[in-house]
């Protein structure tokens, strides 16, 4: 499966979330740290899903750049 992810620069750090997968975040020093950690969060998140027997929702949110006027 193929989630997309936000990462965001916080105030010390950087923070990331999933849209589909509430409650799954991680946060990094670097943005390639907070990827990383992100990846190993949704999958401990969906394993946990799984071992619960609760239902994983699919991938459905999409991610677009929009350009405009500076």
């Amino acid at each position: 499966m193929r989630y997309a992810i936000v990462i965001e620069k916080a105030p010390g750090n950087y923070a990331a979330y999933v849209p589909d997968l509430p409650g799954c975040i991680a946060t990094g020093a670097t943005v390639e740290e907070t990827e990383s950690l992100i990846r190993e969060a949704i999958e401990f998140h969906l394993k946990g899903l799984k071992e619960d027997g609760l239902f994983i929702p699919p991938p459905s949110s999409q991610v677009e750049y929009v350009d405009v006027p500076a």
